[in-house]
């Protein structure tokens, strides 16, 4: 037996013995957690879903995974909260989020067929429990409380609510439905020159950074973000990236469109992904918490300060706000046929159909997405999540006296990125 395995049947023993103590030092069991799942080596999903089936364990490896875990899920049964300080407390929510994910995840490894073939060209319904092994990614990706169908019922809410938007605004133009659209394609919304696209987002910069400070914390200590023109032709798809502290922008082969520079800034560089990183390494963390990353939370964060436009002055002209809606409209549809494609098993033609019957004219951003989403089953429905919870949170607390955008952004980033549910259940002090 290697000297790996060795330490974790010991550990796993540990655990097991502790369960016949009734004085539980949470400290104690929070280190033996942290040592163990490390030595268990349970690598982290990957996001395509092919490759991180591929990496599932051998079966003796898989039952030494599951006896930690239930092991664990019972001592923390027996774990009063009572005199546990917050960010005990904190812990010991993920340490339940974290063990009964990787339970779900172990049982459904234990049913797998190693003989398997994998086409990522193929989505994760086609695969033995494919389904089930959807609703496990949708709980990995997004939140553990969120369900398929729940999922597709808010991706037709959202479609219709983004298309009211777009009419809203479509409306105070002045102009007729067709005047408008065909007013969308004027030259004088695009850019050649990738010089005026630098000058443009280093002007927003100036702008966003004075204002977004009177609306959250840390923002005059978050190191600067830099911005300069993408390179790298494998993420020509994209229009704007965020990476290694600099938000770049690609320009290749086609004009940049300017309704989209204001919300772009925002979500990737500040207050959007640059900004939710940094504050990461500045708030108080546990090591449990540096364990774990949630996408839902920090997609779910750039998406949701989009909707700070007006706060933010990234909304100049109706336009640069109907840019925002343009791209909520397909991240509204894609959570639709994420769970169609991923759990209803819809052929690529159907899924082609119900987008076409909401985006009109964008049908190569359509089998690229399609593609995707075959490809990464229910990452794309980070976004749009996430922003719900943010934004219902927002409402929440704009309904007290002494609301402050600052002191609610305070509490919302007091821990960094955590699970949606947990962060909801713990400003409703639940």
């Amino acid at each position: 037996m290697s000297n790996r395995k060795f330490k974790i049947l010991v550990l796993i023993l540990f655990v097991v013995q502790m369960g016949t103590s009734q004085n539980i030092n949470f400290e104690d069991l929070r280190k033996d957690f942290i040592d163990g799942h490390i030595h268990l080596q349970q690598s982290d999903f990957h996001i395509n879903y092919t490759q991180g089936l591929i990496m599932i364990k051998p079966p003796k490896e898989i039952r030494g995974q599951e006896n930690f875990y239930k092991a664990f899920k019972e001592k923390l049964d027996d774990v009063s909260l009572t005199n546990l300080d917050d960010y005990q407390k904190l812990d010991y929510q993920l340490m339940q989020y974290e063990i009964a994910l990787r339970l779900e995840r172990i049982s459904l490894e234990k049913q797998w067929d190693y003989n398997t073939e994998l086409d990522d060209s193929k989505s994760i319904h086609s695969i033995p429990n494919g389904k089930k092994w959807y609703a496990y990614l949708l709980k990995l990706w997004v939140d553990a409380e969120v369900k398929p169908e729940q999922m597709f019922r808010f991706g037709l809410a959202e479609i219709e609510i983004v298309k009211s938007n777009m009419k809203r605004l479509q409306e105070s133009s002045g102009l007729s439905e067709k005047e408008f659209h065909e007013y969308l394609g004027d030259e004088t919304f695009f850019f050649d020159n990738p010089d005026d696209i630098q000058k443009a987002f280093e002007e927003i910069k100036l702008k966003v950074g004075v204002l977004a400070n009177g609306l959250l914390p840390y923002v005059s200590g978050i190191p600067e973000v830099k911005i300069a023109r993408g390179t790298n032709k494998e993420l020509s798809h994209a229009p704007a990236y965020y990476s290694n502290s600099t938000f770049f922008y690609n320009v290749f082969d086609k004009p940049f469109n300017k309704r989209q520079l204001r919300w772009f800034y925002a979500h990737e560089a500040i207050p959007g992904h640059h900004y939710q990183s940094m504050v990461n390494s500045i708030v108080k963390r546990t090591e449990i918490q540096n364990l774990f990353w949630y996408p839902g939370y920090a997609e779910g964060w750039g998406a949701y300060v989009e909707y700070l436009g007006n706060e933010l002055g990234i909304f100049e002209t109706i336009y640069d706000e109907y840019g925002k809606w343009e791209w909520d409209l397909v991240r509204s549809v894609r959570v639709c046929l994420d769970v169609a494609l991923n759990y209803y098993g819809w052929s690529d033609d159907k899924a082609m159909a119900f987008w076409k019957e909401h985006i009109k004219g964008q049908d190569d951003i359509a089998l690229r997405e399609i593609n995707r989403m075959k490809r990464w089953p229910a990452q794309v429905i980070t976004y749009k999540y996430g922003a719900k919870m943010f934004l219902e949170l927002l409402e929440s607390a704009k309904t007290k006296s002494d609301f402050d955008f600052k002191t609610f952004h305070q509490e919302v980033l007091k821990h960094g990125d955590i699970p949606v549910s947990v962060l909801r259940k713990s400003l409703s002090g639940k």
